[in-house]
């Protein structure tokens, strides 16, 4: 045999090796290893309605946690009680992480304002996975350009604010921002944020609070202008929206959005779910789909989180005693 012929053969095993060897090693590269999980699927239990803040969020969220964790996840809208039978169901559950609840302000205020047979000290905080943004907003078409013109309205002719229902952190937003515009408007609460919409749009509210993900297609459409937001800082993705605060009324509302399960949770299942939540928020593609959304990423450990529930429910508990909601 020729030399050049030997050395085209060798070539041609080389490469032929080479190819193979690449065809294997994506595979352990870009597949990661998935977090062990001990039941093979998760309910996701939320007291939110089809299309409403947190139903619009753990869909979403669902995607990225079977990217790294060896389960699966379904999300069930268990409305009732502006969250009690939500909290009933989950309480109830076994603490083996097949049944969790989608944790917002609510579950906390539904406990205070009413005597549920579950309350949120019956539940188990796991981790905190964002902070949410609080807007004011009204129908393009109706006659206030700005908050100061809602409040100014609400003074003269007492007006009519929405919240997506009785035990919501809007509802509570909205009774701060009367108590500091000293004004007695109404506040009109709803079974969800998509109801609160409805009558935005046919005007039999003059405002309603919420959330940019459930408000995206009607502002996106134009249907609905922003007035301000609760934020401590106004929110990057509209830069010119004002503050409450700015506007002078010194009120700051965020939403925290995270899980919690029955009493008793393992805790080799808590550090999976911590670990877990290090990984979806830190993952570019959901990193910008979230981002999209103005969601703040707002990681708290098991061991901060219940403390954190711990404080809210005081601080709530406080501001609705001195304002005589509950005694």
């Amino acid at each position: 045999m020729r030399e050049v012929d030997r050395m085209v053969i060798k070539r041609l095993i080389c490469s032929v090796f080479g190819l193979s060897l690449a065809a294997l090693a994506p595979a352990h590269a870009q597949t990661p290893a998935k977090l062990p999980y001990p039941v093979k699927l998760v309910t996701l239990v939320t007291h939110s309605s089809p299309g409403s803040g947190s139903d619009v969020v753990l869909r979403e969220m669902i995607k990225y946690l079977e990217r790294y964790m060896a389960t699966r996840f379904i999300v069930e809208n268990d409305q009732g009680g502006s969250g009690a039978k939500a909290m009933a169901r989950v309480a109830a559950a076994k603490p083996d992480g097949s049944m969790l609840y989608a944790t917002t302000p609510t579950y906390i205020l539904t406990s205070l304002l009413s005597k549920p047979s579950k309350s949120y000290r019956d539940l188990e905080p796991l981790v905190n996975f964002f902070t949410d943004s609080e807007v004011l907003y009204t129908r393009v078409d109706a006659p206030y350009k700005s908050l100061q013109d809602v409040i100014a309205h609400a003074k003269s002719a007492r007006g009519r604010w929405g919240a997506s229902n009785p035990a919501s952190m809007e509802r509570e937003s909205a009774e701060q921002l009367k108590t500091a515009a000293k004004v007695n408007a109404a506040i009109v609460t709803h079974n969800g944020g998509s109801d609160m919409m409805i009558n935005v749009l046919n005007g039999t509210l003059d405002m309603g609070v919420g959330e940019i993900e459930e408000i995206r297609a009607q502002l996106e459409g134009r249907k609905i202008r922003l007035l301000a937001t609760f934020n401590p800082m106004r929110i990057p993705g509209y830069p010119t929206l004002p503050t409450v605060t700015e506007l002078g009324y010194p009120v700051v509302m965020q939403k925290f959005r995270g899980l919690a399960g029955p009493k008793g949770l393992p805790p080799a299942l808590i550090k999976t779910w911590e670990d877990a939540a290090r990984k979806i928020l830190a993952d570019p593609e959901y990193k910008k789909s979230y981002s999209e959304e103005n969601l703040v990423p707002n990681f708290m450990a098991h061991d901060q989180y219940a403390p954190f529930i711990d404080k809210f429910a005081a601080d709530s508990g406080n501001f609705l005693k001195t304002t005589g909601v509950i005694r």
